[in-house]
């Protein structure tokens, strides 16, 4: 795969290096396989150098474009998640919505001196979700 393949197929991906510039590493100074610009490789790089070279990690983390806060927050994910781990998290949200039209209904037709903690348990008894009273306060603003 020819680089501009590659770059545009990380820039679809979302897989672009922030700041491909302040990568150091010498893997990275030659080109080629090792590119500054695939984020999941230099991430994986940056924790190789670390375990494997014994680089400190305030040195592996400034050779690969990365503070030594994110460095942490990359290995945390990568032991929690191997591979799939060196990938950004999903934008949005990420789990199931909980709060149907059903319940949005049942939140504004309540009387207004209910309180949100009450309409909250009568949600929970009624519809069997448990909603935090402030969820239930700003469903009821206009």
């Amino acid at each position: 795969m020819s680089e501009p393949t590659r770059l545009k197929a990380l820039e679809t991906s979302g897989l672009l290096h922030p700041n491909p510039e302040t990568v150091t590493s010498p893997l990275f100074a030659e080109g080629g396989f090792f590119l500054a610009h695939d984020k999941v490789q230099v991430k994986y790089e940056m924790l190789r150098a670390h375990v494997i070279e014994g680089w400190s990690v305030s040195a592996t983390a400034a050779a690969h474009g990365y503070s030594r806060s994110a460095f942490y927050l990359v290995k945390s994910s990568f032991t929690r998640a191997g591979m799939t781990g060196l990938l950004d998290g999903r934008p949005g949200r990420h789990g199931p919505v909980k709060v149907t039209e059903d319940i949005v209904a049942f939140i504004r037709a309540a009387p207004a001196g209910v309180s949100g903690a009450e309409l909250a348990g009568e949600v929970e008894r009624i519809f069997g979700v448990l909603l935090h009273r402030r969820t239930v306060e700003r469903i009821r603003r206009p």
